[in-house]
């Protein structure tokens, strides 16, 4: 009665008040709170359907998408759209992917900035099977379980993508890992083909810097030289949306040494009249802010004449250039001729490497005896050289270099020749003359192999467990995980590595040393007597000498040249380059008449930064290690290499995402029994012992509710 009484007490209050508050006293009954609820839930629906977020905890954010790729995204100009013939209920683990490839695609759209819609087609449409077939996407045989038998299933698992007039794809995505590297490599691509400048802010200057002199001495191509690059101009403008400026200079006789030291370009000299020296310049440099390229021209001296070299392929030239500018250049030089192992020998050569690498770079074959790396290449290799270069030869690789070139060295210590008559092995040590420069640049390449009890081991039924200490397996303790090279890799193995000393290098101011991959601390030399056998090798007694040595390393910066002035081109070759012209100077009524020329173009001190990556095997390139179109951590290792030297170091994130590992590391034999034991019992006992506490905690609680409560009533409350 006293509710009622209180009830009608509120409506007699409540009269003639104003709905509103009648409203707000709703709000605040808890009668209300149900509606409320509801209403907030359907409102965080709406806003949750409209909006994309989540939290990606992992080490690596292997389901976030990168810096590298959101920049990417951002420099599309035109509409992209990709189209995703993905079959649905897919059984594990492909289902994983379809649900990968959805969520990342997400993540792209957002970073687009509306310029990247993708869309998602139910593959049991016929119509939408034909679409497939169109794009190049062909069904795939996947794996399933079903009905208790292992079977095999057809499947769409591949993406078009569509920009401009550009159509690329990317077929039979079984997997997840690395997707969003071939994702946002193949849209790098589609842009690249598009506009291969979508890397560069602003315009690209190209300079012809000639010294108009230079004409007095009836140098053969001069006088054509303008027009010619005019003309090269204007078709690789073209070709580039017209985003490029030309510029002729004319420089003062002072500024030749000051455009020698920043760019390269070649340097002439000439005596005047009175008896003095007089300079000019000739080059020609393609630039973007900070970046540039240097095309290759400049005056060779024939035999009865100067010649101006590099009009022939100008253009050619000029459209390589400018392409690595932009860091999409995807042609390496691939040095030969002096026993490397071979591009198309899968079996025995580095077919396997060439392979791997293939999507994204060209290994282009290069003979320096005969041939100048070419303007356009940022990366030189030389794997696995067994017979000595000559000077010349050396010169262009340290010129390369000084030029802010890249290089890729894979040097063996030994080469290793099986005698077909006695079967054994003969380890002839290698001299290259590379050793010569690395030495100038602080690198020491050391003639021996690197052994390791952390090793690559193999099971046997009749010697047991043979230890080939001449293969290192590192883990990823071994490899540095803070570089994008070697970042998230483990369980690497090397073959028959030879020892690097880098000490030097570390002191020099203007060079970057980053150890890569390293030895374990048991690791020893073998330089004299070696024989390397599972059988015969054995760590020595005394561990004293043991210790890591590094066998991956990348030197970084500017570079003093290994050369004090460029070597005499052997007598006898005719169409050999000159450093000094004089003899032929003297042979050449046009420049008899005004003095000799001496057109040097030598470059003492790097002109911008390059790199060194150091492998002392080549071992890991053949198919003894490498497999053909392997995913193993060796082959990320390589191409992420590739990358880094060619200015893609942004991409090598994205291949390793969901690769790195937290193993478990175990020193000794007690460690590895006790392992054994407490996950068989120890973890099941300790649940036991966790349910037991929480038995006897429960039971105390109600004696301590009965005796609070009820001292004297003595029943037990069982439930």
């Amino acid at each position: 009665m006293a509710d009622i009484a209180k009830t009608d007490s509120n409506i007699e209050e409540n009269k003639g008040k104003p709905a509103g508050n009648a409203f707000l006293r709703w709000l605040k009954n808890p009668a209300g709170d149900t509606a409320l609820f509801i209403i907030a839930v359907v409102l965080l629906n709406l806003v949750a359907s409209r909006a994309f977020l989540r939290w990606d905890l992992t080490k690596t954010k292997s389901y976030s998408l990168s810096a590298a790729s959101k920049e990417l995204v951002r420099s599309v100009e035109e509409p992209l759209d990709i189209k995703v013939f993905f079959s649905r209920n897919l059984p594990a683990p492909y289902s994983t992917v379809y649900q990968y490839v959805t969520d990342i695609l997400s993540e792209y759209k957002g970073a687009s900035r509306g310029k990247l819609t993708y869309e998602l087609y139910d593959m049991e449409d016929s119509e939408n099977q034909s679409l497939a077939r169109k794009y190049g996407i062909s069904q795939v045989q996947i794996q399933e379980f079903a009905q208790n038998e292992f079977g095999f299933k057809s499947a769409y698992m591949g993406m078009a993508f569509s920009y401009a007039d550009q159509i690329e794809k990317l077929d039979g995505l079984t997997d997840s890992d690395g997707l969003e590297y071939k994702i946002s490599q193949t849209i790098g691509k589609i842009i690249s083909n598009t506009n291969a400048l979508s890397g560069i802010d602003g315009d690209v200057t190209v300079t012809l810097y000639r010294s108009k002199k230079l004409a007095d001495f009836g140098i053969s191509g001069f006088d054509e030289m303008d027009k010619m690059v005019q003309d090269a101009f204007g078709k690789v403008n073209a070709k580039f949306q017209n985003r490029m400026t030309l510029r002729m200079e004319d420089p003062a006789p002072e500024e030749a040494e000051s455009l020698s030291e920043r760019y390269g370009i070649q340097t002439v000299e000439w005596r005047d009249d009175k008896g003095g020296t007089e300079r000019g310049s000739l080059g020609l440099v393609v630039e973007a802010g900070d970046k540039f390229r240097v095309v290759p021209l400049q005056m060779v001296s024939m035999i009865f004449a100067y010649a101006v070299n590099g009009l022939d392929d100008l253009e050619e030239n000029l459209t390589d250039s400018v392409k690595a500018l932009a860091s999409k250049s995807a042609k390496i030089a691939y040095v030969t001729n002096h026993g490397e192992l071979a591009l198309a020998d899968a079996q025995n050569g580095a077919g396997n490497f060439a392979e791997l690498i293939k999507d994204s770079y060209s290994l282009e074959e290069l003979d320096l005896s005969t041939k100048d790396i070419p303007g356009g290449v940022q990366t030189l290799m030389i794997n696995g050289p067994k017979t000595a270069f000559t000077e010349t030869e050396l010169y262009k690789v340290d010129q390369f270099l000084m030029r802010g070139g890249n290089l890729m060295l894979l040097l063996d210590p030994f080469d290793a020749q099986s005698n077909p008559y006695t079967g054994e092995t003969n380890y002839e040590k290698i001299e290259t003359g590379l050793e010569k420069l690395l030495e100038k640049y602080g690198v020491k390449a050391e003639s021996a192999y690197v052994l390791d009890e952390e090793c690559y081991t193999q099971p046997t039924q009749q010697y047991g467990k043979l230890n080939f200490y001449y293969a290192p397996l590192l883990s990823d303790k071994r490899l540095n995980q803070k570089n994008p090279v070697s970042a998230n890799l483990g369980n690497v193995i090397f073959l028959m590595p030879g020892a690097i000393d880098t000490s030097e290098a570390a002191a020099k101011a203007d060079e970057k040393v980053t150890v890569l991959a390293s030895s374990s601390a048991k690791s020893w030399t073998m330089a004299d007597n070696v024989m390397l056998s599972p059988f015969t090798v054995t760590p020595p007694a005394d561990k004293s000498g043991m210790k890591s040595y590094d066998l991956v390393v990348l030197i970084e910066g500017k570079f003093e040249s290994a050369f004090a002035k460029k070597p005499e081109e052997p007598a006898g070759d005719a169409g050999a380059e000159a450093g000094d012209a004089d003899g032929a100077a003297a042979s050449s009524p046009a420049a008899a008449s005004s003095g000799s020329l001496s057109g040097e173009n030598h470059t003492p001190k790097s002109t911008q930064e390059g790199k060194i990556l150091l492998i002392p095997t080549s071992y890991i390139t053949s198919s003894q290690i490498l497999e053909a179109n392997s995913s193993s951590a060796i082959a990320k290792l390589l191409e992420n290499a590739v990358d880094y030297l060619n200015g893609n170091g942004d991409l090598c994130a994205m291949r390793t995402k969901g690769l790195s590992l937290s193993s478990l590391y175990v020193y000794n034999g007690p460690l590895v029994t006790f392992a054994k034991y407490f996950n068989i019992i120890g973890l099941a006992v300790i649940v036991a012992l966790i349910g037991i506490l929480a038995l006897l905690s429960r039971s105390a609680h109600r004696k301590e509710i009965r005796l609070r409560y009820d001292a004297d009533d003595e029943r037990e409350v069982s439930k």
